[in-house]
């Protein structure tokens, strides 16, 4: 486990200091992509390429076990949120908007399937080959009785905010909102309690940023109060976060330069 601490001065112009902890995950979590509590382990998966597995790791990086679900299919899984009764996947990768069977898995704390929420974007109407869309979609969080989804948009680098019920069904997605992050939202996470959003994404220079957004039902879509923040940490591709409280953080990284894949604790402060 390796340790660092960084002064720095972020997107912002806030001060910030961020301590940071590494630790290496098994080398088959190479493509992780999504991160949730499981009661004292982490559980995570990887997106496309890999069979519809979830892996339970501890909070020292050890695989703990592998769980293969027969019944549902990885397409390309790039996140998981839960409550209290169930876990969520979302099947939802598109990175050429040619996907016309975007879902997200439903599964009981047993890791058994109980149904299947199909998505469409209104807007999307071609599913034919386009590199910069805005059809493409990482991060994932429960949000009371709804699941909402930021949009990983390589048009204009700003994240569309959709939500839908949390229930199987066939679903049309319109925005609520457009957030400006001038990122590529690869994760989002939820908690109640401190009624606060995060989210991940990088630019195309490969800088990795975390998005905190306070007071997020508070102030509604429309008052969104976004504070981005410069993860020093290079190469990485941050794919996942898990809030522990509203200052301390898990992430994953998919594997770079061929060494295993991390999963990090981040703790921020600012002034």
């Amino acid at each position: 486990m390796k340790h660092f601490f960084i002064l720095f001065f972020c997107s912002f112009h806030v001060i910030c200091q961020i301590d940071i902890s590494t630790i290496k995950i098994p080398k088959s979590l190479n493509e992780t992509s999504g991160l949730e509590f499981f009661e004292n382990y982490l559980i995570t998966h990887n997106d496309s390429g890999d069979k519809p597995k979830l892996y339970i790791i501890n909070k020292l990086g050890k695989k703990i076990l592998e769980i293969e679900i027969s019944q549902i299919k990885n397409k390309d899984w790039e996140d998981i949120a839960s409550d209290e009764n169930h876990f969520y996947i979302a099947d939802t990768g598109n990175n050429f908007a040619t996907r016309e069977n975007l879902r997200i898995y439903i599964l009981n704390k047993n890791f058994t399937p109980k149904g299947t929420i199909n998505i469409r974007y209104k807007k999307q109407t071609t599913f034919s080959k386009e590199t910069f869309n805005e059809f493409d979609a990482e991060g994932l969080a429960v949000f009371g009785e709804e699941l909402i989804l930021f949009s990983k948009n390589r048009k204009t680098l700003n994240s569309e905010i959709y939500t839908f019920p949390k229930k199987e069904g066939n679903y049309i997605l319109t925005p609520k909102a457009s957030i400006d992050t001038k990122s590529l939202i690869t994760a989002a996470d939820y908690s109640s309690k401190d009624d606060l959003m995060v989210l991940t994404g990088y630019n195309f220079d490969g800088d990795q940023f975390l998005c905190i957004l306070k007071d997020f039902r508070k102030k509604g879509f429309e008052n969104i109060d976004l504070k981005k923040y410069l993860i020093p940490i290079k190469p990485a591709q941050i794919e996942a976060i898990k809030i522990i409280d509203s200052n301390n953080f898990w992430l994953t990284s998919e594997s770079e330069d061929k060494e295993n894949p991390k999963l990090f604790r981040l703790k921020l402060n600012s002034n």
